[in-house]
């Protein structure tokens, strides 16, 4: 229900207020678009604040990453013995993986907390919900930009040159997204019921870093598997970034499993959205 100040005719300056029912539903994709200057001023928030207390500050994005892929091509490569036979240097093929890992785990971990830390901001004003989780998912990508660099010491580094493939990139990138905003406004709606999911979430994370292709080829998985193993979104992502950075990785887009994983991030997406709608006009009560 929304109210609409129309002015009537006549030489005194006066109004009726009309209440249309349904308006905001219809019109709340339209609002999305309207209140683009409250999503930059939020992301921009998030940006600056995002390290401003810690004592290393934007040191940590790069420790992160690197740290994980340290831990990974130890677990994977030397206590597995999972390290494949490739041209590429096995510490580039994890962290090929854990690129765009680190960005869903990032915007998980930040969306799905972004309505509970936005409390008053919720209460008092009027405003689409789902930007903040998006602004939220943004964000993240400065981490991921960060990485991208310390992907390129690593070419350095190995004295590895990646194929023309590595321009793709930017395509694959926007699934991440798709694959990562889905579950994270799906999380944002139950954490504000129930707060129970601020403990869950973080494990859901840890898990899924191991049992995702991050460090280890998806190809290890029996063939009789691939179509269930792939309803986890990110290892479609995984295996394109890999593909895009890896010389002698295989093409994910003649497979299968590519569209399954595909598939699985647009049907999240979709329950994302239907669940952030269906909760939102209660999240000023809930919070």
């Amino acid at each position: 229900m929304a109210f609409t100040l129309k002015k009537l005719s006549g030489n005194n300056m006066s109004f009726r207020i009309i209440i249309e029912p349904g308006r905001t539903e219809k019109n709340y994709w339209n609002d999305l678009w309207r209140y683009r200057e409250l999503f930059y001023i939020l992301s921009w928030r998030d940006i600056k604040v995002r390290y401003k207390q810690a004592a290393l500050g934007i040191v940590w994005a790069i420790l992160r990453p690197l740290l994980t892929m340290l831990i990974l091509v130890y677990i994977f490569g030397t206590v597995a013995g999972m390290r494949e036979n490739s041209i590429v240097p096995y510490a580039i093929i994890v962290f090929a993986g854990l690129l765009p890992w680190q960005f869903f785990s990032n915007s998980l971990m930040e969306s799905s907390n972004s309505l509970t830390g936005n409390e008053r901001l919720i209460t008092k004003v009027y405003f689409p919900r789902m930007i903040i989780p998006a602004s939220s998912v943004i964000t993240s990508f400065i981490d991921f930009f960060i990485s991208f660099l310390l992907l390129l010491v690593l070419f350095i580094v190995y004295d590895y040159l990646p194929s023309a493939r590595i321009f793709a990139l930017p395509a694959f990138w926007i699934i991440a997204f798709i694959a990562s905003i889905g579950p994270g406004l799906y999380l944002t709606a139950l954490n504000v019921k129930y707060r129970d999911f601020r403990y869950i979430i973080p494990f859901i994370v840890q898990l899924g870093l191991y049992i995702s292709p991050v460090g280890f080829s998806s190809n290890v998985i029996p063939g009789k598997w691939q179509w269930l193993y792939s309803l986890n979104p990110m290892v479609g992502v995984i295996d394109a970034f890999r593909w895009c950075i890896v010389k002698d990785a295989g093409n994910p887009l003649l497979d299968y499993p590519f569209y399954i994983s595909l598939g699985a991030a647009l049907l999240f997406l979709w329950m994302g959205i239907h669940r952030f709608r269906k909760m939102e006009r209660s999240f000023a009560d809930l919070i």
